[in-house]
């Protein structure tokens, strides 16, 4: 070995290639940290008075240009870094120094380069990404016009294959971030059960429509308004719901909505001295208390139709298809209910009552049970594009009126028709195959 091998320049390129990778380090670690942390978190920061955060959140608006850049800055000093490295061993061991130089750099690249620098950035993302910002900024600012030649390049290659890229698209959607977060948590044990439902619920409620959460026309409870004022008093006093849409001729033809508290005051006025004559009585009418009826489109979503509940002041909406026709009701409780789950009083029927549990590891369904009610009881995943009720998945899927006894297998599931009424199917009994 020639004694002027270890002269100034050798301890001058070793220097040179420590720094270049802490600077490899460094970009690997900012990477990291920027693309991990939470905007959220960034955000709360910022809103506090953090400047750092604010300048992450600045930077990472474009991640495209950010990972570029990062990427271009990364590459230029490994390589940089690996070539001085051969020249230099090269220079010591001959031959052979090509070889020790990429063994070296490797495990110098490996350990310093990547895992401690991402190991460290992964573990303080936010912390991380509002201290390295600035000089990202910088260097983002720099190769910004190499970048953007890159990334047209790119697109250009890769629409000759025929992929086509969106510049504004963006790879994970918020909803689908968070739901997956949720999952994840859920899995772990960090997220209970019942709060995954509620923020999901929260989230799904502009994906969904009325319609599949509305009650039914055949299980709407109505009053004839031209029944004797004693007969609508008395269906009034007991029905278990406050209040009652008021037809005439047909229950489609829906001419108010009574509430049985207007009705009551109403009554208790005509009482005066204590007595209510046979005239009087005869001669109320119930549309004089009656409210105007209330109509929304089945295909309003659930997110609108809470917004203009609370716009309106009320929450009780008779819901109709695209011809007029009545097809069932909604209330704010309804939608309120996809978020927090079932809302029972003392009238209502409890969601277990609608499951029963058999020895077989089964369970015995009412038919009229929503697909969405029963994924949230038993965390199945049962699709709910195609139908609302479990009765109406198996027809959908069946492509038939199912006969008491017939047993179907789909979705990993085993459904048999247990009993019907007429031509819907009253009871199933569901076993996860």
């Amino acid at each position: 070995m020639d004694p002027t091998t270890f002269d100034v320049a050798f301890w001058i390129t070793a220097g040179a290639i420590i720094v270049l990778l802490f600077l490899s380090g460094f970009f690997s670690g900012s990477e990291t940290a920027l693309t991990a942390a939470s905007r959220g978190k960034l955000r709360s920061a910022a809103g506090k008075g953090s400047k750092g955060a604010q300048r992450a959140l600045d930077i990472t608006d474009d991640n495209e240009r950010l990972i570029g850049s990062v990427l271009l800055g990364n590459n230029v000093v490994n390589i940089l870094a690996t070539s001085l490295a051969t020249a230099v061993l090269t220079k010591v061991f001959g031959q052979n120094g090509v070889a020790a130089a990429t063994l070296i750099m490797t495990l110098l690249v490996l350990i310093f380069a990547e895992v401690l620098p991402k190991t460290f950035a992964i573990t303080n993302p936010e912390m991380v990404a509002s201290r390295v910002a600035g000089p990202i900024g910088i260097v983002v600012l720099v190769f910004s016009p190499i970048v953007t030649a890159v990334r047209y390049l790119v697109r250009g290659i890769l629409r000759v294959f025929g992929v086509k890229t969106d510049p504004d698209s963006h790879i994970l959607a918020v909803r689908e971030e968070i739901a997956g977060a949720l999952q994840l948590g859920h899995s772990e044990g960090i997220v209970e059960k019942e709060d995954r439902d509620r923020i999901l619920g929260a989230l799904d409620l502009n994906e969904r429509a009325v319609e599949e959460v509305m009650l039914h026309r055949s299980g709407i409870e109505m009053i004839d308004a031209d029944e004797p004022a004693q007969d609508i008093l008395a269906q009034c006093l007991e029905s278990r719901h406050t209040r009652l849409p008021l037809y005439r001729g047909e229950p489609e033809n829906i001419v108010g909505v009574i509430h049985a508290k207007d009705l009551l005051r109403a009554m208790h006025k005509l009482l005066g001295g204590g007595k209510v004559d046979a005239k009087s009585l005869a001669d109320f009418d119930v549309m004089r208390v009656a409210m105007e009826p209330y109509f929304v489109p089945e295909t309003t979503t659930l997110d609108d139709q809470m917004r203009n509940f609370l716009k309106r002041k009320t929450h009780f909406a008779l819901v109709v298809d695209e011809y007029g026709a009545l097809q069932g009701l909604i209330t704010l409780e309804d939608i309120l209910e996809e978020i927090v789950g079932e809302i029972a009083d003392e009238f209502d029927a409890d969601i277990v009552d609608q499951i029963a549990a058999t020895s077989d590891g089964a369970f015995v369904v009412d038919g009229t049970m929503t697909i969405r009610d029963l994924n949230r009881a038993h965390d199945w995943n049962l699709p709910d594009e195609e139908a609302n009720t479990i009765a109406g998945l198996v027809i959908h899927e069946a492509q038939m009126i199912p006969v008491e006894g017939q047993v179907f297998s789909f979705h990993g599931f085993r459904f048999e028709v247990i009993e019907k009424d007429e031509n819907r199917i009253a009871t199933l009994k569901v076993h996860q195959l």
